[in-house]
């Protein structure tokens, strides 16, 4: 018979009516929360075991070695192509575009969370949520169209006075170049950093706050003692959400990339590719082999991926006070 309490097991103390239906549902949640993970892990397996499945084929007919290879001819008779090139374009303007999107990124999160009168910061943050509901394709245009003539002169300025530099060197500067495409890919993921940051500068223990603030500390004091400290794995996270999405980025990058297949640091010359933008250009032209041979690109792509989301778990879990902040 039904009581007003329901005793626990062991005869211990007894659950009240709404406790003991909590308890009853924490079961399935648990259930169901687990099936969750386990599906995630299982799709991301699958996705795996088609693109090796897929690339096998290719990888065995390629005559050149797939991993140092500078050349993509995978069209040809003989199939001659190799990752090397696009591997590093996409590496080298993911990273760029995020040491330029980032410092700006936590500033305007800053701004708004903690500078900026309530109404500003609320139009402000609809203004950065509408930015990364942009279409990748309308960055790539507008970067194509306004940025690559504009950015001619920029790029002119920094070879004659900084090409000591080895990044700004270079005979010829050229405005479709690795500078330009990173820029766009900056501005593109500028806007999860800032958003997902601000939220996390948002949730910061405002007793703390307030506490620096009454011990005599500077607004940029208490930011740089309470705030920063506990959204750094937020940022973290935020900006490899970022890397991610420009490691992946495709019509953007393949309007703007000059598409050539060398390896060079001077980012203001006709130098620059990806795998994403790789992959665009030639699927439509490709044969058996050379689907193939993209397919594996996407397999190199998913595997950096991979590695740079598990590199960033390493660098948070390092500080165990911020490993519990994110978990």
């Amino acid at each position: 018979m039904a009581t007003s309490t329901q005793m626990r097991e062991g005869g211990s103390a007894p659950l009240s009516r709404s406790a003991f239906r909590r308890s009853r549902g924490d079961g399935p949640f648990r259930y169901a929360s687990t099936g969750a993970g386990i599906l995630l892990l299982v799709i991301m397996a699958a996705i795996a075991v088609f693109l090796i499945a897929r690339a096998i084929p290719a990888l065995q007919a390629n005559t050149a070695s797939f991993l140092t290879e500078l050349t993509w001819n995978a069209n040809a008779s003989e199939p001659k192509f190799g990752i090397g090139a696009l591997a590093f374009g996409t590496v080298l303007s993911s990273f760029l575009a995020l040491i330029i999107a980032t410092p700006i990124a936590i500033g305007v999160a800053l701004f708004i969370s903690h500078y900026a009168p309530r109404r500003l910061a609320s139009f402000l943050g609809y203004i950065i949520d509408l930015l990364a509901a942009v279409p990748s394709v309308v960055y790539g245009l507008w970067g194509i169209i306004f940025l690559v003539p504009f950015m001619r002169g920029p790029s002119q300025f920094l070879n004659d006075y900084f090409g000591w530099i080895p990044i700004f060197g270079g005979d010829q500067v050229v405005g479709r170049s690795m500078l330009v495409g990173s820029l766009v890919l900056a501005i593109m993921i500028l806007p999860i950093i800032a958003a997902i940051s601000r939220e996390v500068f948002l949730q910061a223990p405002k007793m703390q706050e307030e506490a620096a603030l009454a011990l005599g500390a500077t607004r940029w004091e208490m930011i740089r003692m309470a705030v920063l400290p506990f959204g750094r794995p937020g940022v973290i996270s935020a900006a490899m959400l970022g890397l991610g999405r420009a490691m992946g980025e495709t019509i953007a990058v393949a309007l703007i990339f000059p598409a050539t297949f060398t390896i060079s640091y001077e980012i203001l010359s006709a130098n620059g590719n990806s795998i994403a933008a790789n992959i665009a250009n030639g699927f439509g032209e490709a044969n058996d082999i050379g689907r193939g041979a993209l397919i594996a690109s996407g397999l190199v792509l998913f595997v950096i991926t991979l590695l740079v989301n598990m590199a960033a778990r390493w660098v948070i879990s390092r500080r165990k006070e911020y490993a519990r902040v994110a978990a």
